[in-house]
């Protein structure tokens, strides 16, 4: 069975490429992803009964149905977003783990930084929640923020860029 950080990963996966349609089988499990103008839809099913039938979630859902609303135009804005993240110019700071990003200290506060800010290499820039402990992320380059490219409470992946960095 998928989770849903895979699903929401396959849709950006999919909304960012030209193709329109996109099947996958895994584990007695299929996954269909079509596009249609500005919309997706996506159909989970198959999903196997060999489970226990006490098992309520895969009783009570044996088909799962979603409309996603596509903010972007596909084959205009995709390449645009990968160049962005490939400038030699800046720097990465990267998830040093699985978590849920956190912009500020506590939801009262201000963020650690923001675009236009300048950091150095001990500059905390965010936090990131693993398995209830709240993880600290030193900037570890010396230079001024260009873009934060997630957002706060965001589930986020190891290795997965956070803001990109003009270094001094």
């Amino acid at each position: 069975m998928f989770k849903i950080h895979e699903l929401r990963e396959l849709i950006k996966l999919v909304d960012q490429s030209s193709i329109q349609e996109f099947d996958m089988e895994h584990e007695g499990s299929k996954i269909t992803i079509k596009k249609q103008g500005k919309e997706q839809i996506v159909n989970s099913i198959s999903i196997p009964q060999q489970a226990p039938v006490a098992a309520p979630v895969v009783a009570a859902a044996p088909k799962v149905e979603a409309e996603v609303k596509a903010s972007v135009p596909v084959a205009t804005e995709a390449p645009v977003k990968e160049e962005k993240v490939i400038d030699k110019n800046l720097h990465q700071i990267k998830s040093p783990m699985v978590g849920t990003f956190y912009s500020a200290p506590s939801p009262d506060s201000p963020a650690y930084v923001k675009v236009g800010d300048k950091i150095d290499e001990k500059s905390i820039v965010c936090i990131v929640e693993a398995m209830k402990l709240f993880n600290e992320i030193e900037a570890e380059v010396k230079g001024e923020i260009v873009e934060v490219l997630v957002e706060n409470a965001q589930l986020v992946e190891y290795g997965q860029p956070l803001f990109l960095v003009k270094v001094d």
